[in-house]
């Protein structure tokens, strides 16, 4: 049961040891099957690597004491209300939809002493009797006749003075607004008005998570004792409860896995159901992450007239809901993309992989600070001899079809004039009878060899079909043959891209002609989404970017084919691309359309969008459901997120000045004399309140406007609900 709430086995170059087990950095998804563990370590029909050759380490984290700062109970006590996309849940305060008006100071004063003086007025006119004796008549009524000219009647006298004099003073202070006066002068002392927090959870109470009730209702009583016990002596941290949380999840679809849960947990407390790297936490996290909501906190929201009142001062997040709709940004070097973006949606993803709920795979060129090498289960450098992995230029498929199709968008999908499907059918033709003929598709090399025609190559092939009797995959190699050479033949493209990859640097790469015999260069597949991995793939940009292109493309195209062929869609799958240009093609945009419904996103970010094709910019934009455009990005790239974010409807304010002529000799007098001392002409305003359309960002506005270390940032959720785009101030 040590896999609950994970799927399969797989190795880790360096297992991490950590020594002390950290607290929540801060303050779920289906449930699915678990499956259980591989002890052999081989590699399955997902495309899951084997386990390195060398030793994984030790095993779970020791559980020391706990760090300073809040505890775990404390932190799953804190209220999480609903909100909207986008918003930082852990102890959010909701805010009025509406700015109350704010009245000037010197008004509040004048109304105030005016107030006062009215309420002084009224009391010397009773006090004297000058409006008469009716105000006394509750006192004769209520007090005898005997007790004329006695103690009593004095002492009830002086009480009913003071009743109407506090009534006068409750009165008149609230007409005068005198409690909004004293909280305008003593504000930042005790008097000041401040928003209500939400209540924490009651500790012990029904709804207490940390109590683990729903396991207690389900008679695991020494299961949910032993898990409190834990938590409270602080040998829990907010990942083992995530991961804890949704095995038993796991347990509440398959109820015949009851006893292997509560035998688990008895026995190994907060180790119980661990990932299989045997890690219960990242090394460093450089982010504030609320696992219980799998959110990352990105920044706050501005406290500015450019953002709603409701959301202003508000922490701005992001979690599978809205990674769901995939999200593009768009900003200059240095802007702040990898490290106020990529990593810390990474390393939220890299959190929740270890509590069994995602799969993250990051794309980067090698030496971008993206976290450390035992942050993840499987790190690729392409073309660094020293690289544990390889990865699989063929996605896992048995399919020569698909993994012609996938090969033609990776290696000519972005070259304008070549028909994509026409290439995918002439790679198919190679593809189909060299699989029959050898049980496996061909290496780099022989890939090269056999769409440069080489005769050699290609009698090799056609006598090993012969001698199998496989005549009808020798009809596929005569159409290849008889399409060679014709003007609308894509191979010789191919072949150039092939030629890329065919290089001494990366010898030893894509390493399919051995890897089902030795294991040698452990190839990972895109087909292992449905196991909770954490995979970063290093791409060799400085010394061979075209090469990266080309792997960048056949990997966007893996993941979409991989993420929607899912059977098991129960973890969130995210693609993030640290630098995605020259990557998009037309069928890349349309299979990101597709990943909402899959339960899978991708991350993009790009310096501009010219490194997009044009005809692409449009449907790239309405593609994605999440828009980010940091400070520094030109008038050209704003144009294209104010089309996108459209107009609204705002109230506007037309003030004119018109000059005050007067008819009478005094006033004319006295306007003169105003003009001799304050050297303007006495005038009066006129203002016109009306609704005006206007771009909710302009182009100007965000070239220009947008502040350094700030983004605005526009969101939608999986389920439709929508957030205008916000000026975010990022890591704040």
């Amino acid at each position: 049961m040590d896999t609950d709430g994970t799927h399969g086995r797989h190795g880790r170059p360096e297992p991490r040891t950590a020594g002390h087990v950290p607290r929540p950095a801060g303050p779920s998804g289906h449930p699915a099957p678990a499956h259980p563990a591989d002890p052999s370590g081989a590699p399955g029909p997902s495309g899951l690597p084997p386990k390195p050759a060398h030793a994984p380490g030790a095993g779970p984290a020791p559980t020391a004491a706990p760090a300073a700062g809040p505890t775990l109970t404390d932190w799953l006590r804190v209220p999480r209300p609903a909100a909207g996309p986008g918003i930082w849940s852990y102890g959010h305060v909701p805010r009025a939809a509406q700015e109350p008006e704010t009245t000037p100071t010197r008004q509040l004063i004048s109304g105030a002493l005016i107030s006062l003086l009215a309420g002084l007025l009224l009391w010397s006119l009773l006090w004297n009797g000058y409006l008469g004796g009716f105000w006394l008549w509750p006192l004769y009524m209520f007090t005898p006749d005997s007790w004329a000219g006695t103690f009593p009647s004095v002492v009830a006298s002086y009480v009913w003075y003071a009743v109407v004099a506090l009534t006068l003073a409750i009165g008149f202070g609230r007409l005068g607004r005198w409690p909004e006066l004293g909280r305008r002068l003593l504000g930042g002392r005790a008097v000041r008005a401040v928003d209500p927090a939400p209540r924490p959870v009651e500790p012990g109470g029904p709804d207490d998570p940390a109590q683990w009730t729903e396991v207690r209702a389900a008679g695991l009583v020494e299961a949910a004792d032993r898990l409190g016990a834990e938590a409270r002596a602080g040998r829990m941290n907010d990942v083992d409860y995530a991961r804890i949380r949704r095995a038993w999840e796991t347990v509440r679809a398959d109820p015949s896995r009851t006893r292997a849960f509560d035998q688990a947990v008895r026995d190994k407390g907060a180790g119980a159901c661990v990932h299989p790297s045997g890690a219960r936490d990242l090394p460093v996290r450089a982010a504030r992450h609320d696992l219980l909501a799998r959110q990352v906190q990105l920044g706050t929201v501005q406290d500015g007239e450019r953002n709603p009142y409701a959301r202003r001062g508000s922490g701005v997040a992001l979690d599978p809901a809205v990674l769901g709709t995939s999200l593009l940004a768009i900003g200059p070097s240095g802007a702040g993309k990898t490290t106020r973006l990529v990593r810390p949606v990474v390393e939220s993803l890299a959190l929740q992989a270890l509590a069994g709920q995602a799969a993250v795979i990051v794309v980067a060129s090698a030496g971008t600070a993206l976290g450390p090498d035992t942050g993840y289960d499987v790190v690729i450098r392409v073309g660094d001899p020293d690289s544990v992995y390889d990865l699989d230029l063929y996605g896992g498929t048995p399919d020569p079809d698909e993994a012609a199709m996938l090969l033609a968008e990776g290696f000519v999908g972005d070259l304008p004039g070549i028909d994509v499907r026409r290439a995918a059918t002439a790679l198919a033709q190679l593809l189909g009878p060299f699989r029959v003929a050898h049980g496996r598709f061909p290496a780099v090399p022989e890939l090269r060899e056999l769409l440069d025609h080489v005769p050699v190559a290609l009698a090799t092939l056609r006598g090993t079909l012969e001698a199998a009797g496989q005549h009808r995959m020798l009809r596929e190699l005569d159409a290849r043959e008889r399409q060679h050479g014709a003007s609308a033949d894509p191979g010789p493209a191919l072949a150039d891209r092939v030629a890329l990859l065919d290089r001494p640097a990366f010898a030893g790469f894509f390493n399919v002609k051995d890897a089902d015999t030795t294991g040698a260069g452990r190839p990972f597949s895109l087909r292992a989404l449905e196991h909770p991995l954490r995979v970063r793939i290093d791409l060799p940009e400085r010394g061979h970017a075209d090469a990266s292109r080309v792997l960048a493309r056949l990997l966007l195209a893996q993941f979409n084919a991989a993420a929607t062929a899912r059977t098991d869609r129960s973890l969130f799958a995210l693609l993030a691309f640290d630098d995605a240009s020259h990557t998009l093609t037309p069928e890349a945009v349309r299979g990101i359309q597709r990943l909402r419904s899959a339960n899978a996103g991708v991350l993009l970010t790009l310096r501009t969008l010219d490194d997009v094709p044009e005809a692409l910019r449009t449907p790239l934009l309405g593609a994605v459901g999440c828009r980010m455009a940091f400070s520094g990005v030109t008038t050209w790239d704003g144009k294209r997120f104010a089309e996108t974010w459209g107009t609204e409807w705002v109230e506007t304010r037309d003030v004119t000045h018109r000059t005050v002529f007067a008819d009478q000799p005094l006033t004319r007098a006295i306007h003169a004399f105003r003009k001799l001392v304050s050297g303007k002409a006495v005038t009066t305003d006129a203002v016109t309140v009306r609704q005006v359309e206007r771009e909710r960002w302009s182009a100007s506005d965000l070239a220009h406007t947008v502040p350094p270390g700030h983004a605005v940032l526009s969101l939608t959720s999986v389920r439709g609900e929508r957030a205008a785009p916000l000026l975010v101030r990022l890591g704040g």
